[in-house]
C-alpha cells in the first residue's frame, strides 16, 4: 500500500479476513524458488500486517517489511515484535538504509496504488538501487488485463467466522471503472447476525483510487528501470499466464 497521507486501511482488519496458513502453504514453493538470490536479505514491499515477512523469516530469510500504511505497520509489529517493519513509501525507498538486498517481493493489491507511470518508475528504479546485481524480484498483482477487458466489478465474497458465536464476518470488494485503467476500489466489512435486527451490519468501508496495470505496461517499465525479465506466470502456484488468468506474476532480476 502506498500514499501514507491516505491511510484508508486503518479500519480494515485484513489479518482475520484471509485464510493465511492455507494461502502461504499454496504459495510457498514459488516463494522459495523465486527468492533464492545472492543473499538471504529480502524486502517485503507493501508488507501489510506482515504474514509473508513472518513466513519467510521462519524459512531463514532476513526480512525487512515496508508499508506506507502506519496502521498496517503497527499491526505487523504487534504480531511480530522482533521483526523489522518500516513505514515508507514505495516511491521513495530508503535506499541508503536497505542496500544491498538479495531479493524482494511485492504481492497483493499493492502496485495498483501507484497511479502514474512516473510513480512506477520511481518505485522500480529505487528498488533496483536497493538490490544486489542478479537479485530476484517477485511481483504479483491481480490480472488487470482480464478485469479491464471484462469490466469486472466485484471479487468473490469472503466469509469468515465472526467474533461471537453464531456471527459471520463478510468482506466485500467492489470496483468502479473510470476508463484508462482508473478504478475506485471499495472494500467493506460487514457483520451477519442471524435473527438480529438488522441481520446485516456495516462495520467499515473505504474508497481507494487504483490504477489497473496491464502486463505489457508492467514488464516494459521493469525493463526500463534496470530489470531483466525471467518468467511471467498467471498464479502464485505456477500456472502459465493467459489473458484470463487470475493473477499477473512477474519474476525479474536486477540487471
Amino acid at each position: 500500500m502506498d500514499k501514507p497521507e491516505q491511510d484508508a486501511y486503518g479500519r480494515m482488519a485484513y489479518r482475520g479476513l484471509i485464510a493465511w496458513p492455507e494461502r502461504l502453504q499454496r504459495e510457498a514453493p514459488l516463494l522459495l524458488r523465486a527468492l533464492g538470490g545472492p543473499s538471504r536479505r529480502v524486502l517485503d514491499l507493501g508488507c501489510g500486517s506482515g504474514e509473508h515477512s513472518r513466513f519467510l523469516a521462519a524459512q531463514g530469510f532476513e526480512v525487512t517489511g515496508l508499508d506506507a500504511s502506519a496502521s498496517q505497520v503497527q499491526a505487523a509489529r504487534e504480531a511480530d515484535p522482533t521483526g523489522r517493519y518500516l513505514q515508507a513509501s514505495l516511491t521513495a525507498l530508503p535506499v541508503a538504509d536497505l542496500a544491498p538486498q538479495g531479493a524482494a517481493l511485492c504481492v497483493g493489491n499493492t502496485l495498483p496504488h501507484l497511479g502514474e507511470e512516473a510513480e512506477l518508475m520511481a518505485f522500480f528504479t529505487g528498488l533496483a538501487a536497493c538490490l544486489a546485481p542478479g537479485a530476484p524480484f517477485l511481483l504479483q498483482l491481480l490480472n488487470y488485463d482480464r478485469i479491464l477487458d471484462r469490466g469486472e466489478r466485484t471479487f468473490p465474497l469472503v466469509l469468515r467466522p465472526g467474533a461471537a458465536e453464531g456471527e459471520d464476518t463478510l468482506f466485500l470488494r467492489l470496483m468502479t471503472h473510470h476508463g484508462e485503467g482508473r478504478l475506485t476500489f471499495t472494500p467493506a466489512t460487514l457483520r451477519h447476525r442471524p435473527g438480529a435486527v438488522p441481520p446485516l451490519e456495516l462495520l467499515a468501508a473505504e474508497e481507494v483510487s487504483l490504477r489497473g496495470w496491464r502486463r505489457a505496461e508492467v514488464e516494459a517499465l521493469l525493463q526500463e528501470s534496470g530489470f531483466r525479465l525471467r518468467e511471467t506466470l498467471g498464479t502464485m502456484t505456477g500456472e502459465a499466464w493467459s489473458p484470463t488468468s487470475s493473477d499477473l506474476v512477474v519474476i525479474a532480476e536486477r540487471a
